[in-house]
């Protein structure tokens, strides 16, 4: 079977093909219902070691200085996607009159990290929220962070946020603006095999080419109108 045979079922199935997807189509536009508004912050900090424990004589202090820094920013970075971080700035909200439990808090965050730069990501259903928690990240890890590093023998790191957090409306997410479109995808493919699956179970003959496979001489062929 060549291309040309492939063309000629989808022509002849189409409705078979298209029926998944108009079904699918049809299904979510009714169904549909505006994503919720989201809002989103994000917090950049830098990290240091504490003056003190800055290498001294024969090493370079600038250069340990910076290397430190990156491990420091990794480090937090891993502390922010824990529990125990979560719980830290759930209780940290707890005096301000934000009741936010730590699965919750730590379904809001994100973080990421490069060279010397810590990035925190805060996306919750409402704008109040947004802001307290972050205020209240840029808090715990600003003076919570000796227990993440015992290398420190309990000083706490230097870490200096390097800007306000701006709270704004978050753009949906990929998940949601694909879903439909992915559904009517998945919607064609079932009516493409629905359409072969007919062809196959299908028991007329309707070309030339059928009858001479099933080992019948064909003496003529009367063809369609208009030339078709």
């Amino acid at each position: 079977m060549d291309l040309r045979d492939y063309g000629i079922i989808l022509r002849r199935w189409w409705w078979a093909a298209l029926l998944p997807a108009l079904v699918v189509s049809g299904i979510g536009l009714a169904t549909y219902s505006q994503p919720a508004p989201a809002y989103a912050a994000t917090l950049r900090f830098s990290a240091s070691l504490p003056p003190a424990a800055t290498a001294t004589g024969n090493f370079d202090p600038v250069y340990y200085s910076w290397l430190s820094s990156e491990y420091l920013v990794a480090g937090l970075a891993d502390w922010v996607r824990t529990g125990d971080f979560a719980s830290a700035v759930s209780a940290n909200l707890q005096p301000d009159g934000v009741l936010l439990d730590a699965p919750t808090v730590q379904a809001a965050l994100s973080s990421d990290y490069a060279r010397s730069m810590l990035s925190v990501y805060v996306r919750t259903a409402s704008q109040a929220d947004t802001a307290a928690l972050a205020q209240a990240v840029s808090r715990v890890l600003q003076s919570q962070n000796a227990n993440v590093f015992p290398q420190l023998g309990g000083v706490p790191a230097q870490v200096l946020a390097l800007d306000e957090p701006v709270v704004a409306l978050a753009a949906p997410g990929w998940a949601v603006l694909l879903a439909l479109p992915l559904r009517v995808l998945a919607g064609l493919a079932v009516g493409v095999l629905l359409a072969f699956g007919a062809h196959y179970l299908d028991p007329h003959l309707r070309t030339r080419s059928d009858a001479e496979q099933l080992g019948l001489t064909v003496l003529g062929q009367i063809p369609r109108r208009n030339g078709q």
